[in-house]
């Protein structure tokens, strides 16, 4: 593992891995230890789940014999950072990626997972998972143990891309954007949640995300503008684990 210096606030923390298999292993450490930790102190694990294709490599990682019994999941409660407006059988949908990758080959407890119901008209769906949210936390922003994020080439994260309104969401805790590259509607958690997370991880591969990882960790001329740049947990740790190819340009 090639170790870089923090260039940032206190708890914040990069580390590069020779390729995408072993920075998928570094992630399963973070949620594995995340889960001990809140499990130790608070007797349930909350994470918020992304989707997409490095995702699935750490779901895949969960899944071996050597990671499976290090998360306590009958106390773990999953839920999602954010999802496509479509069905749960939708080959794009974040919810089935899990599911097949992670919550059937664990046996999660169904009653344990949480999802964002993006067959739904999209501020309805958004309304009604901040409503699921505030059941499981009650009026403060919810305070995830763990959120993992991924990262576009073009600097969004989660379902928050550059220049969309859910950028500008203040108080509200989930919704409803447009992915304009897509020309899809998403649902996504909001900056004040992401935020709140005591424990938040972006998860990163590839080489076409060299140039967006440089800008933002470089902090480049433009960097503020990327949606990425904007997650910087109050109270928690933030750490950045990526592969050799996406750190290629640092």
């Amino acid at each position: 593992m090639r170790a870089l210096p923090p260039q940032a606030p206190p708890r914040f923390e990069i580390r590069v891995l020779p390729n995408a298999a072993e920075a998928a292993r570094a992630a399963a450490e973070e949620l594995a230890a995340a889960g001990a930790d809140a499990i130790t102190d608070r007797g349930v694990f909350r994470v918020a789940l992304s989707g997409g294709t490095t995702p699935t490599r750490l779901f895949d990682t969960l899944a071996t014999a050597r990671y499976r019994r290090r998360v306590d999941w009958e106390r773990t409660r999953v839920f999602f950072v954010d999802e496509r407006c479509v069905p749960p059988s939708h080959e794009r949908s974040n919810y089935r990626l899990a599911k097949k990758h992670l919550l059937d080959p664990l046996q999660v407890p169904p009653r344990n997972v949480f999802r964002m119901k993006g067959e739904d008209e999209p501020r309805r769906a958004a309304a009604a998972y901040e409503k699921v949210l505030r059941q499981e936390f009650g009026a403060r922003a919810p305070r995830f143990d763990l959120v993992l994020l991924g990262l576009g080439a073009d600097g969004h994260t989660a379902s928050l891309f550059p220049g969309t309104a859910a950028l500008a969401e203040k108080t509200g805790w989930v919704a409803p954007n447009p992915a304009p590259s897509a020309g899809e509607w998403r649902l996504t958690l909001t900056l004040p949640v992401l935020n709140a997370g005591r424990r938040v991880v972006f998860l990163v591969a590839g080489s076409d995300k060299a140039s967006v990882v440089a800008t933002l960790l470089g902090k480049k001329p433009g960097y503020r503008k990327l949606p990425a740049s904007r997650v910087r947990p109050t109270r928690g740790s933030l750490v950045w684990i990526l592969d050799e190819s996406s750190a290629a340009q640092l």
